[in-house]
């Protein structure tokens, strides 16, 4: 999708949409590697958090007409998932610190 933004968004929201991105399964890793429960916890919370600011920025570019809704549709659906996901695996992990 990334190329069917103007040249001029390619270094500033295409940019801060892969910033996003990479930091999902970037906090993953290292929550797991932290060894509590707790910071576990604490980095899927933030993994999520950086689902949802993919997903503002998705919707900023259909706003300011750089993409159409139908295009970021899969993706949306995809965040939505990966999100469920977390959230599932972050209760479990809290659940079990109890």
């Amino acid at each position: 999708m990334s190329a069917l933004f103007p040249a001029s968004e390619r270094w500033r929201l295409v940019d801060q949409i892969s910033r996003a991105v990479v930091s999902v399964p970037g906090n993953i890793a290292e929550g797991q590697g932290r060894g509590t429960s707790k910071d576990f916890a604490q980095f899927l919370a933030i993994a999520r958090g950086s689902l949802n600011e993919t997903e503002t920025y998705l919707l900023l570019a259909v706003r300011l007409g750089y993409l159409t809704a139908d295009k970021i549709e899969p993706s949306l659906d995809l965040l939505t998932e990966v999100s469920k996901m977390l959230a599932g695996l972050r209760a479990k992990i809290l659940q079990r610190a109890r």
